[in-house]
């Protein structure tokens, strides 16, 4: 949550939590202190939450599960390090409820069938009193009858709409189409087609791009400004400043379908429309 750095987790994290928060609930977050996010952290603390960054799970585990069994309710996402071990300490406890919370539930599914997902075991699924995934639409059947969740239901991507508005243009990221996305090897060849060649073909036309982890000898034609990484703060000003922005998901999760990315409430919220690849 601390990084929003090629980790698009963050943002619906922080919408989450703040809107928690201003129902009046306490929230504590616990976060491994990763070294590539360390180095691009946009905060330590905050104000809607109480931010725990902690080297490994042992050193934490004590003061984790405390807090966790006073609580109402403990939530694990996915991909959490260590995930299947911290599992087994929630299930544990007696008086929470327990939620898992898949943000990545088609991949998941997927490296299960494989047996090599390190956050979750198939055995803990049926323990949880409550799946929610950022997928919904067919999977969440399979989950329950399949993965013998005891309930499944969706809890999509969001965005704080005070937080995302639309604001005056910055000349920097002033566009017609703009793209934010992290690489990835699935999503490449549907950027090249919906990104890269338009702007191939319109040299005459802007376009923009904000994403980290692409491989250096990728051929960005000359119209198109590239920017390593913008900041959460800036998003609004990024989507207010383009004409229009792309999405593209990830092949796991459009096979699946019901899948929006955050991308479509954050650029939505600010009045940006959207272009997207298709799924059910």
């Amino acid at each position: 949550m601390s990084s929003s750095w090629g980790n698009g987790h963050a943002t619906p994290y922080r919408a989450l939590l703040r809107a928690l928060a201003r129902r009046g609930h306490k929230v504590t977050f616990f976060e491994r202190d990763v070294p590539y996010y360390a180095q691009r952290r946009d905060f330590s603390e905050c104000d809607y939450c109480h931010l725990v960054l902690y080297p490994q799970w042992e050193d934490v585990r004590k003061y984790a599960c405390e807090e966790a069994a006073d609580s109402d309710a403990v939530i694990v996402g996915s991909y959490c390090p260590e995930g299947a071990r911290i599992v087994d300490e929630v299930l544990a406890l007696s008086h929470p409820v327990h939620v898992f919370y898949d943000l990545d539930t088609p991949i998941t599914l997927e490296k299960l069938r494989a047996g090599e997902a390190e956050h979750l075991r198939r055995d803990q699924i049926p323990e949880f009193d409550l799946y929610l995934s950022f997928t919904g639409g067919a999977i969440l059947g399979e989950l329950e009858e399949h993965w013998k969740a005891r309930i499944a239901k969706p809890l999509y991507g969001c965005v704080d709409s005070d937080v995302y508005i639309r604001e005056g243009r910055k000349e920097e990221l002033t566009c017609d189409l703009s793209y934010m996305g992290t690489y990835a090897e699935d999503r490449q060849s549907k950027l090249d087609e919906l990104f890269l060649e338009p702007a191939r073909s319109m040299p005459g036309k802007q376009f923009v791009l904000a994403g980290s982890m692409y491989p250096g000898q990728c051929p960005w034609p000359a119209n198109v400004r590239r920017f390593e990484h913008v900041a959460p703060a800036l998003h609004p000003a990024f989507y207010s400043s383009c004409r229009f922005t792309l999405n593209v998901t990830r092949g796991q999760m459009a096979r699946f379908g019901y899948c929006p990315s955050g991308r479509f409430f954050e650029a939505s919220a600010c009045g940006t429309p959207i272009l997207s690849d298709w799924w059910e």
